[in-house]
């Protein structure tokens, strides 16, 4: 009798394996049996929720601490953010165009698949797990920041490891309970944090003074280079825009929603960012600004007079962390568990569990890792805490890079029968765009973290082989391992929300190739 798992893994009972049991002599060994379909999870998700998400995935704990870190180039700073705002936003139009075209959970990881085949999709799950687990601890380390404010005043180290890791639990025993829950607590942590925010960004605005300013080019450098040096800070500033493509498997009408969220989220958080930035730099001296560790706050009382404006701001990063790391945390889980049910992660990831369909090993995996670097960090390991939590940015910033490229290559390939040749220009103009700014970010994120980056990204090398070895392939064209030799219960069903794209269609010359010349496939 043959049983199944939710994950899709298929195991048969008796003399029968995963190809249907052992060739008899002189016969050819069977195919292997597919899985049955797995039901897709439910889409609980809808435009608001959605949008949230990429707001709540973008807007952490780092944006409160941005005007600190700008306030050495002065107000041309601004300039940098400009430019990089313009190169998120192609981003996000990419996005949205490709999660319009496949419409699929995974995000990054299936527009890698369907354009460049399996092995560039799973670098990209590969590379955005890294991102995922690693960058949660980073913000649990900097949400500790802000917390201390309240509790802790005197910073004891054993005390802030523990309020790391609540912070880091916190969220994941909410995603433990469902999408329809961690959505819910993802719009009112959006909303809360989102407040104060828009009244720095808008009735902050008033109370600027010119005198705070100081020079437009504080930096000592020449304008291209302060522009550039700056940017490098900021470009980090967008990393989530891409949220609501990962889990498109989980939102309602994606080829409609996804898009919307993914585009109307980055726009707020543009506007947030420069109108807020601004405010702060005209509110708080120059000469203060570079060394405040809480430039919100600072800007706060400077409105209002006394401290309680600046504890106010204190709360809302607060809550902003717990809702980034929220958001954070259903990505650990989501990307990895759109690759496992295609076979392309293990699959224990793929596995759904209780009434609300939940990736609990994903979520529980991925907080562990976040953990144990978020012990490293408060202990003897600061420096190569800080390593990883560069690693997060480049790790990130290359599966951006794929999907730009993969929507150019469509565009470029299919591009002309399917769109106008206005829409055509428009498109290709942004995959460009994105892919320039993509390149930019990783140049921006230095050469030892380009290096050990390439490291990281390489262990997973041996994570694919022995995902192919299990199931009995070969080869990007599906050369199948005889059944007998191919250990038993490692069939996974194609995720029904991934669709996979016809190797006939997307492939016709490595066919044409194989006519040409039968033997050099069987090498």
């Amino acid at each position: 009798m043959s049983t199944t798992t939710r994950g899709g893994e298929g195991t048969r009972g008796g003399e029968e394996s995963r190809g249907g049991g052992a060739p008899r002599g002189g016969e050819e060994p069977a195919p292997p049996v597919p899985a049955p379909p797995v039901p897709a999870p439910p889409a609980a998700l809808g435009l608001p929720a959605a949008t949230a998400l990429v707001i709540g995935s973008i807007i952490g704990t780092g944006v409160f601490a941005l005007p600190s870190a700008l306030a050495p180039y002065g107000p041309i700073a601004l300039v940098a953010f400009g430019v990089v705002t313009l190169g998120a936003l192609a981003l996000a139009m990419t996005f949205g165009s490709l999660s319009g075209r496949v419409p699929g959970s995974g995000g990054p990881y299936v527009y890698a698949r369907e354009a460049f085949g399996e092995f560039a999709g799973f670098l990209n799950a590969w590379s955005y797990w890294i991102t995922a687990w690693a960058g949660n601890a980073a913000i649990a380390v900097a949400w500790v920041g802000y917390v201390e404010v309240f509790v802790n005043t005197g910073h004891r180290t054993g005390i802030s490891l523990l309020i790391a890791l609540t912070g880091l639990w916190i969220p994941a025993a909410v995603n433990l309970t469902g999408m329809r829950n961690t959505g819910a607590f993802q719009v009112v942590t959006t909303v809360l944090k989102f407040v104060p925010l828009v009244f720095m960004a808008t009735v902050g605005l008033l109370f600027v003074k010119a005198d705070n300013f100081g020079p437009f080019n504080a930096s000592h450098q020449s304008a291209p280079g302060a522009i550039s040096a700056a940017a490098a800070i900021a470009l980090f500033s967008y990393l989530g825009l891409e949220a609501a493509s990962v889990v498109a498997g989980r939102v309602r009408e994606p080829g409609r929603n996804v898009p919307r969220a993914t585009v109307y989220g980055t726009l707020a958080c543009a506007v947030i960012y420069i109108l807020g930035t601004l405010a702060v730099l005209g509110t708080v001296p120059h000469g203060q600004l570079g060394s405040s560790t809480a430039p919100f706050s600072d800007a706060a009382n400077n409105i209002f007079g006394g401290g309680w404006a600046g504890d106010a701001v204190a709360v809302a990063a607060i809550v902003s962390g717990i809702g980034a790391l929220n958001g954070w945390t259903m990505l650990c889980a989501e990307m990895p568990y759109a690759a496992a049910r295609d076979g392309l992660f293990p699959g224990a990831f793929a596995r759904l569990r209780g009434k609300n369909d939940v990736p609990v090993f994903g979520i529980i995996a991925s907080t562990v890792l976040a953990s144990l670097i978020t012990v490293f960090s408060y202990t003897r390991f600061q420096d190569v805490f800080t390593k990883i939590v560069l690693l997060s940015v480049l790790t990130a910033v290359i599966p951006y890079l794929f999907s730009a490229a993969a929507q150019l290559y469509w565009l470029l390939v299919r591009g002309r029968a399917s769109l106008k040749p206005g829409r055509l220009a428009r498109d290709t103009v942004v995959a460009a765009l994105a892919m320039a700014f993509s390149y930019w970010s990783i140049q921006g994120s230095g050469y030892q973290t380009v290096y050990y980056g390439l490291f990281v990204i390489l262990l997973g090398l041996p994570v694919y082989i022995w995902l192919k070895r299990d199931r009995g392939e070969y080869g990007e064209y599906g050369e199948t391992v005889p059944a007998a030799t191919v250990p038993a219960a490692t069939t996974g069903a194609r995720a029904p929300e991934t669709p996979t794209a016809d190797r006939a269609v997307r492939r016709p010359w490595a066919d044409r190739a194989h006519r040409l010349n039968p033997l050099r496939h069987h090498h």
